[in-house]
């Protein structure tokens, strides 16, 4: 029998919402993380039964803590919920979207991975994915690259986070290496999501989530610590 697990945050829309799906036909029980109970419910209606509606604010320790004490064991933790408040460049950026954007995209994956770590090693081949951004990358944000005109200091609060997060990636990746752990960052690739004005234009949220999985059912010899795109490709740090 297939009692394999995930969790995904930020589920009941989006990119979030067809990982989840994914991991359902690939026979996961998948706990579909979301704020708001209804809307939660209503997306485990849409992906069916193998689906499990779990509140989950992941800027709320409390919500994390009762989601956690809920699963007894985790084989994939998708760190997908993530916020993008403006486009705005760090010179009409306030302190206080920063800290917001931090708050989600960098404070509530440490809270969700840390709470979750103990359900996560009883797994025998633990998988964590940290959905991140090309947008992230230093590199790219400084030569040419499929994201931003090098130099354009657009979504500061946004990209800074995602910065941020690949190299929280890098550390759990470490961290977690010798207990049989694979953590990787993400790169979906603009996608038609109400993250931002921007994101309605993207293409189709399905492409990025298949990125995920190929991530979250890793073989034990897969890379740890990495940053890829959806398309599986490296992304440079």
């Amino acid at each position: 029998m297939n009692d394999r697990t995930a969790l995904v945050t930020g589920a009941n829309k989006g990119i979030g919402k067809h990982i989840a799906l994914l991991l359902a036909a690939e026979g996961f029980t998948v706990y579909v993380g979301s704020r708001d109970p209804e809307r939660g419910r209503r997306a485990v209606e849409e992906i069916g039964a193998a689906a499990r509606p779990v509140v989950l604010d992941v800027t709320d320790p409390g919500t994390v803590e009762r989601a956690a004490s809920r699963i007894d064991r985790l084989d994939v933790l998708v760190n997908n919920a993530g916020i993008s408040p403006s486009l705005a460049p760090p010179t009409d950026t306030g302190a206080e979207e920063f800290r917001r954007t931090y708050e989600t995209n960098v404070y509530g994956v440490v809270t969700v991975t840390n709470a979750f770590l103990p359900a996560l090693r009883r797994s025998p081949q633990p998988r964590i994915v940290n959905v991140s951004s090309g947008t992230g990358s230093l590199t790219w944000s400084t030569h040419p690259n499929p994201q931003f005109t090098p130099g354009n200091g657009a979504g500061a609060a946004y990209r800074s986070s995602k910065a941020a997060l690949n190299a929280l990636t890098v550390l759990y990746a470490h961290t977690l290496a010798e207990d049989g752990f694979k953590v990787n960052a993400l790169a979906p690739g603009l996608r038609a999501t109400d993250l931002n004005p921007r994101a309605a234009t993207g293409g189709d949220p399905a492409e990025a989530a298949r990125g995920a999985v190929h991530l979250a059912l890793l073989p034990p010899d897969g890379p740890t610590g990495g940053f890829f795109s959806w398309d599986g490709t490296p992304v440079p740090w």
